[in-house]
């Protein structure tokens, strides 16, 4: 984390504040969160619901698809729960040991399910390898009418998810439930092959392809966390650029140096900068334009900046 060194009065008086500029946005963003909550909340219930479902679907059948997609629901359902308590505890405020608040909780949450998402695609590959060199007995008409009703659950959880606000962390939620969706279309398109030609194999085939298509979501959701968890400059943001502009555009501003932008989450940015005064220039105008340049033209609405004459 970038240091905010307090060490000179331009600086700490420019830190407080942009803190009470800073509370308008941050508090609208417990309301962006409160659509991603409520949707969570939603999309874990339905999925709970049918889980238990497909267990019972599938001890009364005997049949190992079903039983198999039920632990595929299962993680769902602790993604999903993941997801839901990651919102709840962003909106809380900050304290004396988190100066930041927890709004990077729903990151790590979206990292832990990226992790989750690998984990589940490899199960399904091992599976469908097993399945595959020691078939087994499936009752394709108890298998498709499961699987048409699980398709119906997750269509209905995907378009409360897809809808809804929360950035990341619901995006990763939506993923599982994709990859469930995905699933259950693999094990209709199976169930009708079996009942026509009885041939087995399908089901682990399809399998591997839902598996691959959750890979590809996974690394996107993991690598965008994963960036956000490493301290890297906010997507789009050009510190090069960054310092060209405000040598433009802030009358008395000598040059910029030790710039630093990174992201506590998705929508809050934050800035740090070494700011060099022309001979005679008024420190508190530079200090404002800066940040009204940083605010106005790269979204960055919480800068924090060191005056050096």
């Amino acid at each position: 984390m970038p240091d905010h060194g307090h060490d000179h009065d331009g600086h700490d008086h420019g830190h407080s504040h942009d803190h009470g500029h800073h509370h308008g946005p941050g508090h609208s963003h417990a309301h962006h969160h409160g659509g991603g909550a409520r949707a969570l909340g939603i999309a874990a219930g339905l999925t709970g619901f049918f889980m238990v479902a497909e267990v019972v679907g599938g001890l009364v059948s005997g049949s190992l698809a079903l039983l198999a997609d039920a632990g595929h629901m299962a993680t769902d359902l602790a993604s999903l729960l993941l997801a839901f308590f990651a919102v709840r505890l962003a909106r809380r405020p900050a304290d004396a040991r988190r100066s930041y608040g927890f709004d990077r909780v729903s990151v790590l949450a979206a990292f832990v399910n990226g992790l989750a998402l690998f984990v589940i695609a490899l199960w399904i590959s091992i599976e469908a390898i097993q399945r595959f060199l020691d078939p087994a007995p499936i009752l394709g008409g108890l298998m498709l009418w499961v699987a048409v009703a699980g398709l119906i659950v997750n269509i209905i959880a995907f378009r409360i998810l897809h809808g809804a606000e929360g950035g990341l962390n619901t995006r990763a939620a939506a993923l599982h439930v994709m990859g469930d969706l995905l699933g259950s279309v693999g094990a209709i398109a199976a169930a009708l092959i079996i009942m026509t030609t009885g041939w087995t194999p399908i089901d682990p085939i399809l399998s591997v392809l839902v598996s691959v298509l959750i890979l590809r979501s996974a690394w996107r959701v993991l690598s965008e966390a994963g960036h956000i968890l490493l301290e890297g400059t906010p997507s789009g943001f050009d510190p090069a650029r960054a310092r060209a502009r405000l040598a433009d555009a802030v009358p008395g501003l000598a040059g910029v140096d030790h710039l630093h932008a990174w992201c506590i989450s998705e929508e809050r940015l934050m800035a740090t900068l070494e700011a060099d005064l022309a001979p005679g220039a008024a420190p508190e105008a530079v200090r404002d334009g800066i940040k009204r340049v940083m605010a106005e033209e790269f979204g960055i609405g919480h800068v924090t900046v060191e005056l050096r004459v």
